[in-house]
This record gives C-alpha cells, structure tokens and sequence, in this order.
C-alpha cells in the first residue's frame, strides 16, 4: 500500500532548511506568517513558506503570498501545498493568496489547486544610485502573478 500525503505544521528554521537543501534559484527567507510541509510516510518532501506580499502594493493586509514553495520532486506535492496554503490563508481571514513564477515555469501545480494567473509582472533589482544593494542572488527578470480568491 502506499503512503498518503500529509501535511505537517513547520517552524521557519525547518521550512527554511529544506529550501536552503533543495531550491533551485531562491535562498531561504527571512519572516514568515506560516509554513506548511508534505510529508510522505515519514519523510518531509516539500514545504510552503506564506508571508507577506513582497509588493508594497498588495500589501492590504488582507493578501498572503507564497514566498517559497520547495519540494524534492514528490509528485503531486506541489499541488497539494499551494492548495493546503490557501486553505490555511483563508481559514486565517485572508481574502487572497499570491505568488510568482518564473516565465519558463509551467504552472500546472498552481492550475491543479485552482490558482488562476493574473498576468505578467516586471521586476528588476532593488538597488538604486541613491540606495545601493548587494547584486541579487535569484532571477531577476519578469515574472507570473497567480492568486486564488476566498
């Protein structure tokens, strides 16, 4: 018989260990609201990290936004975490959840757990000559928008 899927609450240490282990292009972060791990029999395949919008802009107060969602290749695990995010999300009185992809990313795990794209968002870096950063360490050119109402 095989393992059912489950999810697991996590601290942002634990969530951000696996996205430390496994991401391919995102360091982990730094706050979080909540995270969610898949674990398979015994062992965590994936995990969710929901904060804040990243985006000044849709920070209402009333908008979640994946930050991280990290799997090892479980299949389905994509899937079941964005859905099992925006249950939590709304289960907390958020009125939506949002998240970007990568242009190349196909977006099928968001479609699967009923997330809708919203469009093409441009990005860019955060330095600027008056404030200057560090050069990034992630893709830094547009991205997908996707989000599910309540």
């Amino acid at each position: 018989m095989t393992a059912r899927m489950r999810h697991i609450r996590l601290k942002l240490a634990e969530a951000n260990a696996f996205v430390d282990a496994h991401h391919r292009h995102h360091p982990s972060v730094v706050g979080h609201l909540f995270s969610i791990g898949a674990v398979l029999g015994d062992i965590l395949v994936g995990v969710v990290i929901v904060g804040r919008p990243v985006s000044r802009i849709r920070d209402d107060g009333m908008t979640a936004e994946v930050t991280r969602l990290c799997t090892d290749g479980t299949p389905n695990a994509c899937s079941f975490l964005y859905g099992k995010a925006a249950r939590a999300a709304f289960a907390l009185g958020f009125d939506r959840i949002g998240t970007y992809t990568l242009p190349d990313e196909g977006g099928a795990s968001l479609r699967g757990a009923g997330w809708h794209l919203i469009g093409v968002r441009r990005s860019g870096e955060w330095s600027n000559p008056s404030r200057p950063r560090a050069a990034p360490r992630h893709p830094t050119g547009p991205k997908l928008l996707w989000e599910v109402l309540a």
